[in-house]
């Protein structure tokens, strides 16, 4: 059994089976009122990223203007409808995400990048601040080509951004959006409920709206 702080994402031959059903939520935003689970309004689009612990990370999104809907989950793994326990013992390979919903119309993928970037540590790997483990990678899953390419884009400026004030490399998983599997209904909306509950968001200090080096 892979420890609790494990480093390295289990393959699929290793990883727990899960289940094959998914697991029970209440379908309704806590905060924004709009359904947690599609079909969605025509029209909208879904964004995935992956920040550390996701409670803080959905507040983040679901109080931006133009999104529609957020829910936590995991992805990025082979475990089918994983339990947080399971994700929690480093065998599932997930990393804890956020789906935003939103409309385009009113707030840009760009945006949503801008406040990804901003908003955690992208070079530290299997971790966020004192938040251990595979469950904590930062990543971008993408629903579009055009998803990917602004995404591989977006990575490249503010590598320029962070190499100028001597940060790492940038760890960040961008990849074509996996299967996405709702986390438990508590952790839906969870700083909302519980208003004074853990947030372990944290940023390099690096604004992302700043002008590459060199332009």
């Amino acid at each position: 059994m892979v420890g609790r702080k494990a480093l390295v994402k289990p393959g699929k031959e290793h990883a727990l089976p899960g289940r094959p059903e998914p697991l029970q939520i209440v379908d309704k935003h806590f905060v924004l009122g709009h359904p947690l689970r599609p079909p969605f309004p025509a029209g909208m689009k879904s964004a995935l990223f992956g920040m550390g612990c996701f409670w803080g990370a959905e507040r983040l999104f679901w109080t931006q203007p133009g999104v529609y809907t957020t829910a936590v989950g995991y992805a990025g793994g082979h475990t089918l409808n994983a339990s947080y326990e399971e994700v929690c013992t480093g065998n599932t390979a997930h990393t804890e995400v956020v789906r935003v919903v939103y409309d385009e119309n009113v707030v840009s993928y760009a945006k949503l990048l801008e406040i990804f970037w901003e908003s955690h540590d992208p070079t530290q790997g299997m971790r966020q601040g004192a938040d251990i483990g595979t469950q904590y990678r930062s990543a971008i899953y993408c629903f579009d080509d055009e998803q990917l390419s602004d995404a591989e884009r977006s990575r490249a400026r503010y590598q320029q951004l962070l190499s100028a004030k001597r940060f790492a490399k940038i760890t960040t998983e961008i990849e074509a959006a996996p299967p996405f599997y709702y986390a438990e209904d508590y952790h839906q909306q969870y700083l909302a409920k519980n208003p004074g509950g853990y947030c372990g968001l944290g940023c390099c200090g690096v604004p992302y709206r700043a002008e590459a080096p060199g332009t």
